[in-house]
Formats: structure tokens, sequence, C-alpha cells
């Protein structure tokens, strides 16, 4: 199990190393929605976007403005909103909301969270991006209350009749 995260950072390094600011614009504007979705993880339901990505926030990102540009944004593609925000059945309308970019785009937010998406997560409900240090800041899926769920996935171990069950904590997003 650790030497699966292990290779896992090592790959997610080594991926972030020859990234370009070119290669950013281009993830940026294929990852363009205005749908907010709860879509069933590893961690529980969590904020997608309609086709099931997992959003993620950034620690780092400070009064609702973005931190992560240019390489960040090749391996963390914000939501861009695209026509009108839509939140699906769960989650609070009311919670939806954008922020201007340096380039002038909307990035949506949830609970003035901006979200992202995570370049490593290939199919609909992949986590791969959860508790992530980088750039500056630990990366979270979100709650429907808006919240990083902290908690990593859920794995059990069974050995003789007996079964372990890793912990599970939601915290405020600044609730450190």
């Amino acid at each position: 199990m650790l030497m699966k995260k292990v290779a896992l950072l090592a790959v997610a390094a080594l991926a972030l190393a020859g990234a370009g600011v070119a290669t950013a614009a281009a993830v940026t504007s294929r990852s363009s929605s205005g749908t907010v979705t709860l879509h069933k993880t590893k961690l529980g339901k969590v904020l997608a976007t309609r086709s099931g990505m997992t959003l993620y926030l950034f620690r780092a990102d400070k009064s609702r403005k973005s931190s992560c540009y240019g390489q960040c944004a090749t391996y963390w593609p914000p939501l861009l909103k695209k026509g009108t925000l839509t939140a699906g059945t769960g989650l609070n309308a009311k919670l939806l909301g954008t922020t201007k970019r340096k380039n002038g785009t909307r990035q949506v937010t949830y609970a003035c969270h901006p979200v992202y998406r995570f370049k490593l997560d290939k199919a609909a409900g992949a986590v791969k991006g959860q508790g992530q240090d980088f750039f500056g800041g630990k990366w979270y899926a979100l709650s429907a209350a808006g919240r990083a769920i902290t908690k990593t996935a859920s794995t059990t171990t069974t050995t003789t009749n007996t079964t372990t069950t890793a912990p599970t904590t939601t915290r405020a997003y600044g609730g450190f």
C-alpha cells in the first residue's frame, strides 16, 4: 500500500516537472462547465462535474481567489463557468458562484471555494488527487456542505475474525 502511494507520488512529481504553460490553457478550456453534481466515490459522496469527475478545493486559495495558475492549472484544471450554473440533486444552489481568474474567465466556486479537477483522475469517481500536497498546499474533495473531506479513501482489511476500517473525518475549510 505504501509502495503504491510512493509510486503514484513519484509519477505525479515527474509529470508535474515536465508540464508547460501552453498545456495549462488547453487543459483548462476542456474542463469548462457550469454543472456541479454529487458523485459516489471511495470517500463517499463528493462534488463532481456533470460527467462524475471529482472536484477539489485547494487549501492555498484565499478569499475566493485561485492561487493555481501555470503549471498548477495543468494538473489541477479549474472548473470554468460555461452557461448557467446548475446544482445537481443534493447540492445547495445558493452555494454555487464564480470568481474571476487573471485571464478574465470565471471559475466556478462552491461555498466560496474555487473548484478544480485533477488531471490524473481518468474516470468518474476517481479520487487520486485526495490529500495530495502540490503547489504549496493540500487538495481535498468537497462534501455537499462545501467542506473539505480530509479522510483518505476507505480501505478495509479482513484478517481472522477482525475487520479494520480507516478512520473518517470531515473538517470545515480552514479548520485545520
